[in-house]
Formats: C-alpha cells, structure tokens, sequence
C-alpha cells in the first residue's frame, strides 16, 4: 500500500466533498420530479382590486392549467389568469413571470398593477 502523502490525502477530501455536495443537491431534485403536492391549498378569494374583480379558487378538472396552477384557478374580471406554482410555494403568473409571490391573490393583485388598466387576454393553450 502506498505512503499517504498530502496530496492523496487532499484528493480523496476533495472526492468525498464533491460526492456529497452532489447527493445533497440531488436530493430535493428528486423529491421536485416527483410533484409532491403536499402545500396547502390557498384560501378562496373574490375582492375588488384597484377596481378590478379578482377571484381565486380551487380548480375542479384537470388538463394542462391545472398541472401548473396547483389545482388553484385565478380570475380577473372573468378572465382566467395563467398561473403556475413554483417548487419553494410561490406563485407566478403570465403577466409578472420573473416576481414570484408568496399567495395567489398576490399574484392577481400584481397582474393588475402591471396592467395598468389594460384588459387581460386569454392566454392560449398550448
């Protein structure tokens, strides 16, 4: 058996550092790919907002908007908001993609700022 010198000693830290940086990010990855729906549902919602009529609910159904959305729907003035559900909890729509906010009526409440007034479209199913 060879001498252990600083240099092996160093490599086989190094090795076992990495594998277990590795295993340790690997590890909610996994979890993630599973889709673990264990978040709660978020509370019903239907307000007036900046004087627009934003709702919030529990989505019955299934299909592509469902996966995304967590089983929750968003309203605003009728109109469905396209809205998704980050693996952390939080919630994202098509209107504010890169601000991710903790509630759904979060999310409604920043699609109408961001709107400014400006009428929602349907976002088209792909």
């Amino acid at each position: 058996m060879p001498d252990l010198t600083r240099r092996r000693a160093l490599t086989a830290t190094a090795a076992l550092a990495a594998t277990a940086t590795v295993t340790a990010l690997a590890a909610p990855a996994a979890s993630a790919a599973g889709h673990d729906h264990t978040m709660p549902m978020p509370d019903t919602f239907n307000e007036v907002y900046k004087g627009r009529r934003i709702q919030g609910r529990p989505m019955s159904g299934g299909g592509h908007h469902h996966e995304h959305g967590g089983g929750y729907e968003v309203l605003i003035d009728g109109v469905p908001l396209h809205l998704m559900r980050n693996v952390d909890g939080t919630w994202i729509s098509v209107v504010s993609h890169y601000d991710p906010v903790r509630t759904p009526r979060a999310a409604a409440r920043a699609a109408v700022d961001e709107l400014q007034g400006a009428a929602l479209l349907p976002f088209p199913a792909n």
